[in-house]
């Protein structure tokens, strides 16, 4: 069993943090005003406001089960990065008090939902889980080749459908603009809010004198790529610029300015390490 546990101290301690992050938004966003959105603990809020049974007693079950499942079907890996989540979650749920800290619910559940990303994200940074219903869709995946996003979806949506029956429909459409709000949050979470853009730029003439302007006048990170015309076979040059959100549209406005019919595609980078882009 020690190979379960083989966590450092640090991972261990930002794993507790996120576990308490997590229960305090369940115990004083979601729970007290009868939200169920999706997962393990959202299990819980439906059995506690139909059976009166407490939501760390649910999930402490439900994340047992699922447990079993993940030793039967996954392989001991998943299971060891799940297991120590699974038994702490419902321990966080049970000691931190279930209070109403806001009375307005659409409030409520989007600062429950804010609260809620930022400790599963703070889990995914460290490879860890909290379990519950998130080892169905790995076992939909090993034996159906079922993408997890899509079997966490459906199993989200079927415990939001049954907030219809126990809640209302308001409960029901509360939890599924929850999972969208949680969803968006992580995602700026897990990737930083520093985000960078990425332009690419292309120009049959003047893509020398593009580059001698952005190397003159700016100080943003540039490459360049040799690449093939897709229709011509011809060798020519690509500009790869890395610029902040504030800079770039003054950096699209100053290329066009040069050449403007120029090529520019834009993406969104999500991180970006080492260098100078400044």
């Amino acid at each position: 069993m020690k190979r379960y546990f083989n966590f450092s101290l640090t991972r261990l301690a930002m794993m507790l943090v996120a576990l308490e992050i997590i229960a305090i938004s369940i115990n004083m966003f979601y729970a007290p005003h009868g939200v169920a959105a999706g997962g393990a603990t959202g299990i819980a809020i439906l059995v506690q406001e139909v059976f009166s049974v407490s939501v760390g007693l649910t999930t402490l079950i439900v994340n047992a089960l699922m447990l079993g499942l993940a030793i039967w079907l996954l392989d001991k890996e998943t299971t060891k990065r799940i297991l120590l989540g699974s038994l702490l979650l419902p321990v966080f749920l049970a000691i931190t008090p279930q209070i109403m800290i806001v009375e307005d619910r659409l409030l409520a559940i989007i600062v429950g939902s804010i609260i809620f990303a930022v400790g599963v994200s703070i889990n995914f940074r460290i490879d860890a889980s909290s379990g519950g219903t998130t080892v169905p869709p790995m076992i939909l995946k090993k034996y159906l080749h079922i993408k997890p996003a899509i079997g966490l979806f459906a199993i989200d949506l079927i415990v939001c459908l049954f907030n219809i029956p126990v809640s209302g429909i308001e409960a029901f459409i509360l939890a599924v603009f929850s999972i969208g709000l949680t969803s968006i949050v992580m995602n700026y979470v897990e990737t930083g809010f520093d985000r960078k853009k990425v332009i690419y730029v292309m120009s049959n003439r003047t893509l020398p004198q593009i580059e001698a302007d952005i190397l003159k006048e700016t100080d943003h990170g540039l490459t360049i790529h040799q690449v093939l015309g897709g229709y011509s076979g011809e060798p020519k040059e690509m500009l790869m610029v890395i610029v902040e959100h504030g800079h770039f549209r003054e950096l699209v406005n100053r290329i066009h300015r040069i050449d403007p019919v120029a090529f520019v595609l834009v993406t969104e980078a999500a991180e970006v390490h080492g260098g100078n882009i400044n």
